[in-house]
């Protein structure tokens, strides 16, 4: 088995011991992705729906990098901060996700990274070589 890191600067470098995503075994499993601009590293302004387009942008960039792409996600795991956004989250999710459908949690939680009110996770399945 092989196991590649992928990296790429259209999306924020990991703020911890992790990678943005690691391919292994035809997937890619990217990690929980928050509402940072790649370009200044900080938090994009606005409110719930910027940061949930952001979140879902950083994911985007790094399966474009992987060579996959939001058409090979399989499942998306979404961590917000207030569940009662789950109707604001499913309205912007569907700028990238609409004729593709991928299995998908939403769950509530007290607390995310740099007090940011979503993340986002995903794996996704390569294209054959």
């Amino acid at each position: 088995m092989s196991v590649e890191t992928i990296r790429t600067d259209k999306a924020p470098a990991a703020i911890g011991p992790y990678s943005q995503a690691v391919r292994a075994n035809g997937f890619v499993f990217v990690s929980g992705q928050i509402p940072i601009d790649p370009g200044s590293g900080e938090i994009v302004s606005g409110g719930f729906e910027e940061q949930a387009r952001q979140s879902l942008e950083n994911l985007k960039q790094i399966l474009i990098a992987s060579g996959a792409g939001l058409e090979k996600v399989v499942a998306v795991d979404v961590f917000v901060t207030d569940i009662n956004k789950f109707a604001a989250f499913n309205m912007v999710y569907e700028e990238f996700f609409s004729a593709h459908k991928p299995a998908r949690a939403v769950v509530e939680v007290n607390g995310l990274p740099k007090g940011v009110m979503v993340e986002v996770k995903c794996i996704a399945v390569l294209p054959p070589s």
